[in-house]
This record gives C-alpha cells, sequence and structure tokens, in this order.
C-alpha cells in the first residue's frame, strides 16, 4: 500500500533545499527533507536535483485578439507616436481578417501553457461593436482547457465606456455569463470623464461582487491623477487587495520623490500594479512600488497583435525582461523579477492554494537550475509543466491531449 498517489524525488526547491515532495489528490501532501528516505507512492518521478517551482502566472493577457498562430499581420504604426484611439481602429481592421478566435485563442492557450503558466488573467472585448461574441468564444475556450489551466476572465471595454452606449449594460451582462472581473480603459482620455467612467466600474464591481482590473495607458501627471483616483475609490469601498490598474505608464513619467508618494498611496489602497515593461515606453519603478508594499504582478499582455509583434507566452522570460529594464542585478533582485511572474501574481488574482506548501495545488515547473537567480538570468527552456501533480506539458509542448 502506497502513502500519496505521486512524489517528485530529489527536487531542488527555491528556498535552495533539496527536498521530496509528495502529492495526493492533486495537491502537495508533504514535503520530506532528501535527506530522508523517499516516500512511497503510486508514482515516483526522480528529478535528479532539478528545481521545482510554483507555477507561472500569467497576470494580463488579451486571449480573443492574439494572431499568434495565424497568418504574420505586418504592423500598422500610429500616425504620430502611441495613440490607443488609432490602435483600437487597426485592432478592428485586423481582426476582420483574422483566423476563427476560437482557434487562436486555443493557439495562444498552448503557447502559455507549454512555457509554464498554470493560471491566467485574460481581459476578453465587450463593447457595442462585438456585444457579447467575444466572451461566448472565449468562455468555451476555457471550459474545454479548465484541467489545464485556471482563467480569470475581465470585462474589458476596449473602446471605453461612455463613448461607446451601450457597453456598460454589457459589462454588466457579462458577469452574469461568466466574467470574473470587470475592467475599465483610460477614462481620461478615452472617455473623457474620469468620475463617470469610474462611476460605472466600480457601481458593477460593488453590485456584482467582483475584482476590478483597469488599463491605464495615460501617461505623466494625468495618469498619475487617475490612479490617485483609483486608489481612493478603492479605499472608500473597501476594496483592499481587489483592485489592479494595468500599465501605469504615467508611473514612470514622474520624479522618483512623486513615485514614492503614490507608492505609499497604492500600497495604503491595496492597489496592485500589472507591468509587462513593455518597448520603449515608461513603465512603473518596480523596486520604489514593492519596497513600498504595493503587489507588482506582470503578464505578457499583447502576443503578435495589433499592438505589437512581440510576445512568446514565457513569463520566465517576462521576469528576465523586468529585470534587465529594471536594472536588476544582485541575487535579490532577480529573485524579486521571479516573485513577481509567480508568488505577487498569485496575490494579485487572489488565487486559492498557491506554492510550494503542504496543502496547496500541485502546480508546478521544473527545469534545470543552480538557483533563481540562475534561472531568470538563464531562461532555461526545457521544462516540465505539472497541474494538480499530472505532468501537462513538457519542453513547451502539451502532453497526452489530442
Amino acid at each position: 500500500m502506497t502513502d500519496f498517489d505521486s512524489v517528485f524525488a530529489n527536487a531542488l526547491l527555491t528556498t535552495g533545499e533539496r527536498a521530496h515532495v509528495a502529492v495526493t489528490a492533486g495537491r502537495i501532501a508533504a514535503i520530506v527533507s532528501a535527506s530522508a528516505p523517499i516516500p512511497a507512492a503510486g508514482v515516483t518521478t526522480d528529478l535528479a536535483g532539478a528545481m521545482l517551482v510554483p507555477g507561472f502566472v500569467e497576470g494580463h493577457i488579451h486571449l480573443d485578439t492574439s494572431f499568434y498562430g495565424d497568418a504574420w499581420k505586418p504592423h500598422i504604426p500610429c500616425t504620430d507616436g502611441f495613440n490607443v484611439h488609432e490602435r483600437v481602429k487597426f485592432q478592428a481592421q485586423n481582426m476582420a481578417n483574422a483566423a476563427p478566435m476560437d482557434r487562436r485563442a486555443r493557439d495562444q492557450l498552448e503557447l502559455c501553457i507549454g512555457q509554464g503558466s498554470i493560471a491566467m488573467r485574460s481581459h476578453v472585448m465587450i463593447d457595442a461593436s462585438v456585444g457579447l461574441s467575444h466572451l461566448e468564444t472565449i468562455l468555451r475556450v476555457r471550459d474545454d482547457y479548465r484541467d489545464l489551466i485556471d482563467i480569470q476572465l475581465c470585462a474589458f471595454p476596449q473602446n471605453g465606456i461612455i463613448a461607446s452606449p451601450g457597453t456598460a449594460e454589457l459589462m454588466d451582462q457579462a458577469i452574469a455569463m461568466g466574467c470574473d472581473l470587470v475592467g475599465g480603459l483610460d477614462p481620461a482620455t478615452f472617455d473623457r470623464d474620469i468620475e463617470k467612467h469610474l462611476d460605472v466600474v466600480f457601481g458593477i464591481a460593488e453590485r456584482r461582487g467582483v475584482d476590478v482590473d483597469i488599463h491605464l495607458h495615460d501617461g505623466g501627471t494625468l495618469g498619475v491623477f487617475e490612479i490617485e483616483q483609483i486608489a481612493e475609490r478603492t479605499r472608500a469601498l473597501g476594496m483592499n487587495g481587489h483592485v489592479a490598474v494595468s500599465h501605469a505608464y504615467g508611473l514612470g513619467d514622474i520624479p522618483a520623490d512623486a513615485q514614492k508618494r503614490i507608492a505609499a498611496k497604492l500600497a495604503a489602497s491595496g492597489v496592485a500594479i500589472m507591468t509587462n515593461a513593455p518597448g520603449s515606453y515608461s513603465f512603473p519603478p518596480v523596486s520604489i512600488l514593492r519596497k513600498a508594499g504595493v503587489t507588482v504582478f506582470s503578464g505578457s499582455d499583447n502576443i503578435r497583435d495589433s499592438w505589437w509583434p512581440y510576445g512568446d507566452g514565457d513569463m520566465l522570460g517576462r521576469a528576465n525582461i523586468i529585470g534587465y529594464r529594471s536594472g536588476f542585478y544582485e541575487d535579490w533582485e532577480l529573485a524579486s523579477a521571479f516573485d513577481i511572474v509567480t508568488t505577487a501574481g498569485a496575490t494579485a488574482l487572489r488565487l486559492e492554494g498557491y506554492g510550494i506548501v503542504a496543502g496547496a495545488k500541485a502546480d508546478f515547473v521544473t527545469f534545470a537550475a543552480q538557483h533563481i537567480p540562475e534561472a531568470v538570468v538563464a531562461v532555461p527552456r526545457e521544462r516540465s509543466v505539472y497541474k494538480g501533480g499530472r505532468l501537462v506539458a513538457r519542453n513547451g509542448q502539451l502532453v497526452g491531449r489530442a
């Protein structure tokens, strides 16, 4: 008679300890020092010193608008720098000639799972131009992959709320249909009315009892002002830990003393910040925010879509990018970049049972590395991905799925 369903023997943990990790009923049942005998189990996998880390958290992606796996779509530049309105227009043009959304979403999901993501938050376009059609498709895809990855869906008003009549009602319906969060988009520059925009977003969140994740591309002091307004709403409604601001480019445009002041406000209100450290754009000061106690998490955002042609679904690679752009060199800084795509992401998404501890879900990734700093720098490609203790992907390819 065996004690456990499976055991992953001789694993190297993020703490530097070597251990045997026992799994039963999809959860970690025990972690035993490698100096002890390997526990009896139905199946034993000898990791031979490979690292075993919690699965990656893809905290911000768009499953409905990626062209990954589709015909190449050449990037169309804006007429004058970065313009959200133009990018949305280009997206509509490209989407009209894209492969079926169902296929593209599946291709993108399998890319992310293959790299080690075990949880994800996808923003799904909801507005008067597409109604709830995107959501209907992505809900079906989510259900088909529920045994491989946990997916949160956010009702995202890609064309604004006030500027797109009927969108507020559609967003409310989207929550009733199965969306987990309500989103927003540049209240000042897209809708030109910060208060009305936030009234709708937080009104739905309060009425439906869901979390909030708002896209905020607005830069400089305008973007910072919007962030302060979001933080104040969050505090007033007692939604600490339930609100995120994605991108928050404006935080990267202001002096360090102002960044520290805003960081303190964000920490006090419990508003998380998502950054993917994108291209040539300014991005939030990761170190300043984390030192203040702000939850900073990350995601791929766009993968080969109308916004840019980059993206590979690899959150370990994203940690590398964040570290590189943030000037992280010391081991503790590299470890913080790793935290952003794992534990901090789980905190922002409020995932249950996350981590490598007894009682947690047996969702983890294994690869060859001496320690976390080396993993962030080297980005080892050969990986095995486990969901509930079951192998679901190896070296970028799904396993045992037709």
